[in-house]
């Protein structure tokens, strides 16, 4: 599971008392797990230090005694996580994610016109459906920058493979207006590398709106935040064998 709960600016000094901060949505619940929404500058998990303690993770403990992180999402990423109730189901969801049985999809407005594409066929059978007409296909390996920590880069010699699909989508109705010019995309992360969907649109050159570690410029003042929103997530019922789909649409 990537670490990139400590990646992005810090959080606040101390924990907010209860009084602060609402109950996590909750798009779903049962006895062994639950799907919430995580909002944009919170920790998916407590960080180092009791001034980092406040996250999704601490926040739906204090109403749901047993939830068990799966997965995180950055700081600055909105949108949606699965959390276990149980080891068993912790342990079931895990698996899930490692053998990339868990369906996972993002909006993000990005930099610049980027025009749609057929993708590059699939490299692994775990790779879905990377050929489907009007996907793209990012196919670069990440590492750390262990000089600018928590950055990574592209590093074709020691990075891990590292694989994201994109295709562009319309704005819907009343969609924000960004200063520059810009496109709005579908995102799914094939692998899971920590700042996987980040790195690999700077790398294209068109790096996502209000990115504080991979924007600059106008890219960077474009936005408030981080225009990257976890949007779908679908998997089997660890137990039931029911499938499960959730979606949340992005705020911008």
């Amino acid at each position: 599971m990537p670490a990139d709960a400590f990646d992005d600016p810090p959080a606040p000094d101390a924990p907010p008392s209860r009084s602060a901060w609402s109950k996590p949505r909750a798009l779903y619940e049962d006895k062994h797990l639950l799907v919430l929404f995580k909002p944009h500058e919170l920790l998916s998990v407590p960080g180092r230090g009791e001034h980092k303690r406040d996250s999704l993770a601490w926040r739906a403990q204090q109403y749901w005694r047993n939830a068990l992180i799966v997965h995180r999402l950055d700081m600055s990423t909105s949108g949606l996580l699965v959390m276990a109730r149980s080891p068993q189901v912790h342990r079931l969801l895990s698996i899930a994610f490692a053998q990339r049985q868990v369906h996972k999809r993002y909006t993000a407005v990005v930099a610049g016109q980027l025009a749609g594409q057929l993708a590059t066929p699939p490299s692994s059978p775990g790779d879905g459906n990377a050929a489907e007409p009007g996907w793209g296909l990012i196919d670069k390996p990440l590492a750390l920058d262990w000089e600018r920590r928590p950055l990574h880069i592209v590093d074709e010699v020691q990075g891990k493979p590292s694989q994201t699909r994109w295709r562009v989508l319309p704005a819907p109705p009343g969609a924000p207006h960004y200063p520059i010019a810009h496109t709005r995309l579908d995102l799914e992360p094939i692998t899971g590398r920590t700042h996987q969907l980040r790195v690999h649109l700077q790398s294209i050159g068109h790096p996502i709106l209000g990115d504080p570690l991979y924007a600059q410029g106008a890219a960077l003042n474009a936005a408030p935040r981080l225009l990257l929103h976890a949007r779908e997530l679908g998997f089997e019922h660890p137990i039931s064998g029911k499938p499960m789909f959730f979606e949340s649409p992005a705020e911008f």
